[in-house]
């Protein structure tokens, strides 16, 4: 395991045995960190930030995090990318029941759910904004997909987008079974 992997793991662990507020405890921390508001941080904030958590890392390696993790390209790690990054890996019953789910969804079976896919497996009908005359179904529909939209913000959603948005839940909830009757009862799998 190279060294940044390490580091990965003891910032893991450290959050995990801070209980289930160890990885908010830990943006909050990180967004004091960002001194310039810009809601990333550098190599050198990232640098900082872990050695007042105890854990030491040489510039190099500080740069090979922020590489390794910046999803975007933007030179810089952004919150929502060493998040990400911390969240434990899922067991395969956990992507099971998440591929199960996603697959009620994608009724085209084109390895996309959209909005089409959506209608008639969800129903946005009773959300306060349709019944108000506010917005459409559709609209209705599309607010729920983003949710799962995570990657990129196209009225498309992957396998993968839909995988990742679980596995922020999933790194919540302690035993597979409560994982798989939360997402089976939430998608009505049988």
């Amino acid at each position: 395991m190279d060294a940044v992997n390490t580091i990965m793991e003891k910032l893991r662990a450290q959050c995990l045995s801070r209980g289930d507020l160890g990885i908010q405890g830990l943006a909050r921390f990180f967004r004091r960190l960002d001194k310039d508001g810009s809601r990333s941080l550098d190599a050198k904030e990232l640098r900082q930030g872990l050695a007042q958590l105890g854990l030491e890392m040489d510039e190099a390696e500080a740069e090979a995090l922020c590489r390794r993790w910046d999803c975007d390209g933007s030179g810089t790690l952004d919150l929502e990318e060493f998040l990400r990054a911390l969240r434990p890996p899922m067991s395969q019953t956990r992507e099971a029941v998440i591929a199960a789910a996603f697959a009620k969804l994608d009724r085209t079976g084109d390895g996309v759910v959209t909005v089409d896919d959506l209608r008639g497996v969800y129903s946005g009908r009773a959300h306060p904004k349709v019944c108000s005359g506010e917005w459409t179904e559709d609209e209705a529909l599309q607010q729920f997909l983003d949710n799962f939209d995570t990657f990129e913000k196209d009225g498309q959603v992957t396998l993968e987008e839909f995988q990742d948005y679980y596995s922020g839940l999933s790194a919540s909830v302690d035993t597979d079974p409560e994982f798989v009757a939360m997402v089976s009862s939430a998608w009505r799998l049988t």
